[in-house]
């Protein structure tokens, strides 16, 4: 009977388990949430970038469509121009050359 412990050690044993599995626990529970932590940034920083790099696309198609359409706008001028001043030209031509035949 000299061998066996007494309960109050048992207890004291139990007791020094319980808190020893409490104390791994958290030290688990915190290595899993501060893995879980890094691995969700991470998978934010490659959603962002995914998103940048997406966007970086669509500017670039919206900044040659307005490039393109300031090149119509450009050639509609010259167009209106031309077809508003060259039959005026013509007229003044056609009216000063009846004006020295006469």
């Amino acid at each position: 009977m000299a061998d066996e412990p007494t309960l109050g050690e048992v207890v004291r044993r139990l007791d020094d388990v319980r808190q020893d599995l409490k104390e791994d626990i958290h030290g688990v529970v915190s290595l899993v949430s501060s893995k879980a932590d890094s691995e969700i940034v991470r998978l934010g920083q490659e959603a962002q970038d995914e998103r940048h790099t997406t966007l970086l696309g669509r500017v670039a198609k919206l900044e040659e469509k307005d490039q393109q359409k300031d090149t119509q706008r450009q050639n509609d001028r010259r167009l209106i121009l031309f077809s508003l001043v060259v039959p005026v030209l013509l007229l003044a031509i056609q009216l000063y050359s009846a004006k020295q035949g006469a």
